[in-house]
């Protein structure tokens, strides 16, 4: 009997070109034609690109092996299916951190508590191993938390109150053996949060005025406990001291560890994704893509350098406030309540001194220190980042700083490297202007990468006053700096959305994975991009802000979220999901036949007959 199919190829591959990938997925059970010509290449080039719509100009991501696996890449193996809920936190939750072998993460909150995780429980769920409170220690809530890289300390950092109402930072570090703490530093102000350096050194900011609108920023580098054999060497050494002006100030440090770049995590494809933005021309209002990932629920509604810089002390100005502050003295209305009894004019004078001091006492940067690095240049390179600014107190520059390698301990004079009486400053390496308010940072895995949200400027906007800073777009821009070549490589990545204003914004914890980035938003939702492709792949509902997100660094298939509902939400792919609820399978029987027709082909080694095997 002649069974040559009804249709020719062709003609069901122009079909099947205008159907949607599930109705060719089912299609293709239907006939061993028809399942041959669903797996098509060129039918899935098709679909991939109408269906995520990309331009065409952008090339497969280069460790994908077809369009089909590709489709399916970002159509399962997106963390977007909630899988379970953490309320143990009795107030917003506020940051997530991973420890790098992803067996824990901690959570820290309004309730002024950090909590550590285990994620590792053979039923797959996630439970509370530990809780430390900080009100002890006069702290008013915890805010930011960070493992060390062999993850047996914790980083903590919060906000001390202290006499008079007024509020500053303070880190402390919790033993992960016995939850014992170790040591704590003050840390002002307190959104500077304080990262490591390395596995036992950790880097703090300091604050002084010497102006109504001018300060001294002051980065220390501290170890994180004293060992009774180090009695005589010092716990604390001074890493940078930085002028600030316009009522700027120095905030969310981190450390990127910028290594040759020989194998970096992923190579982003920016010069064809400009090219197809040429080939389309001007584009209408931006709308961002959502994708039907089979969620339906998710797509709902200490002054050790104090006489040095000569200012007088005073509390933290222009800060990322939290949504409900606690009753504290805030010093933006300080800043403000001192500007009330100067005038203009003696303002735009301070701030002319200030400028022209900086230009007589500030070290010289070192340009060869921080020139793009050449992957044929076999050293390895530290940065410390951190946000600032020139033009108001809003954070709205990325400061860069090379560590080189003998400040990396404590050893040495505390106050680090001496400078002549003429240079009482030191200088930026370099500083990339983003043009709008700064509320969060976060680096690829390989350290390449600087992903940065912020809330735009009006285009062509002059700043003539330092404390009436422009307004802010409520959408959230998400740039990309390539730490390679020091350059912001795009700023497309856009879907989630905030509202307060300049004075209220506040701090969005942001992550990055090998494949995506995610990143909370005051819109009760977190987002999640493929960072190839520059798409918008999902969104996580919340019933409140969303904080901070945190992948998984063991397996980018599980995100965190924490938003101001009180609420740790777990996140799985729909591929995990399946796989965990599949029943396990149970061993085949074998029948007498089978077992005996194998042994007989293969007799055990052991045996043997007359000396013989």
């Amino acid at each position: 009997m002649d069974w040559s199919p009804i249709l020719p190829d062709s003609l069901v591959l122009e079909i099947f070109l205008r159907l949607p990938h599930d109705a060719v997925l089912s299609a293709g059970l239907t006939c061993h034609q028809w399942l041959a010509v669903s797996r098509d290449e060129f039918l899935w080039r098709e679909l991939f690109y109408s269906y995520y719509r990309i331009p065409r100009a952008v090339p497969r991501h280069p460790a994908a092996v077809s369009w089909h696996r590709e489709f399916k890449r970002l159509f399962d193996c997106i963390p977007c299916v909630e899988v379970q809920s953490l309320g143990q936190h009795s107030d917003q939750v506020l940051h997530l951190a991973f420890s790098h072998r992803g067996h824990r993460f901690s959570s820290c909150s309004k309730d002024c508590t950090v909590k550590l995780w285990d994620t590792e429980r053979p039923d797959g769920n996630i439970a509370l191993v530990h809780s430390s409170s900080m009100r002890q220690f006069n702290w008013g809530y915890t805010q930011f938390s960070q493992f060390n890289a062999d993850d047996t300390l914790l980083l903590v950092s919060g906000v001390y109150l202290g006499p008079h109402n007024s509020s500053s930072g303070e880190i402390a570090v919790i033993s992960l053996e016995n939850y014992t703490l170790l040591s704590r530093v003050r840390n002002k102000p307190y959104d500077v949060f304080g990262c490591w350096l390395n596995e036992t050194h950790l880097i703090s900011g300091n604050l002084h005025w010497i102006g109504n609108m001018t300060s001294c920023s002051v980065l220390w580098l501290n170890k994180a406990f004293q060992d009774i054999e180090s009695e005589n060497v010092n716990v604390v050494k001074r890493l940078f001291k930085i002028q600030n002006i316009n009522a700027s100030t120095i905030r969310t440090v981190m450390v990127a560890h910028c290594r040759r770049h020989d194998n970096p995590d992923l190579l982003l494809d920016y010069e064809a994704q400009s090219e197809a933005r040429r080939q389309k021309g001007p584009q209408p209002q931006h709308q961002p893509l959502l994708f039907d990932l089979g969620t339906s629920g998710s797509e709902d509604e200490g002054d050790v350098d104090e006489e040095e810089c000569g200012g007088r002390d005073a509390p933290l100005q222009g800060f990322s406030s939290p949504r409900h502050p606690l009753p504290t003295y805030s010093s933006l209305e300080h800043v403000m309540q001192s500007c009330k009894h100067v005038g203009q004019r003696e303002l735009q004078i301070e701030t002319h001194v200030a400028q022209l001091m900086g230009r007589t006492h500030t070290k010289a940067p070192e340009s060869s220190r921080i020139d793009h690095c050449d992957p044929s240049d076999g050293e390895d390179k530290t940065y410390l980042l951190f946000t600032t600014g020139s033009l108001t107190y809003s954070p709205h520059q990325i400061g860069i700083k090379l560590i080189k390698p003998e400040q990396m301990t404590t050893s040495g004079p505390v106050l680090g490297e001496e400078r002549s009486s003429d240079e009482f400053f030191d200088s930026l390496d370099h500083v990339i202007d983003i043009h709008g308010h700064i509320i969060g940072m976060g680096l690829s895995p390989d350290h390449r990468y600087l992903y940065v949200n912020s809330r735009a400027w009006p285009a062509g906007c002059v700043i003539s006053d330092p404390m009436s800073p422009p307004p802010i777009a409520e959408e959230i821009d998400l740039h990309v700096i390539d730490l390679k070549n020091l350059r912001e490589e795009r700023r497309s990545l856009r879907a989630h959305r905030a509202f307060t204003p300049n004075d209220e914004c506040f701090f969005i914890f942001l992550d990055v994975s090998r494949d995506f980035v995610a990143s909370g938003a005051e819109d009760k939702h977190g987002y999640i991009w493929d960072r190839h492709y520059n798409i918008c792949l999902a969104r996580l509902a919340h019933n409140d802000v969303v904080n901070s997100v945190a992948f998984s660094p063991a397996d980018q298939e599980l995100l965190l979220s924490a938003s101001d509902d009180g609420s740790i939400k777990v996140w799985r792919s729909p591929r995990m999901v399946r796989l965990a609820q599949a029943p396990a399978r149970p061993p085949k029987p074998r029948s007498l036949l089978t077992s005996w027709l194998i042994r007989s082909k293969n007799p055990p080694a052991t045996g043997s007959v007359n000396g013989k095997s």
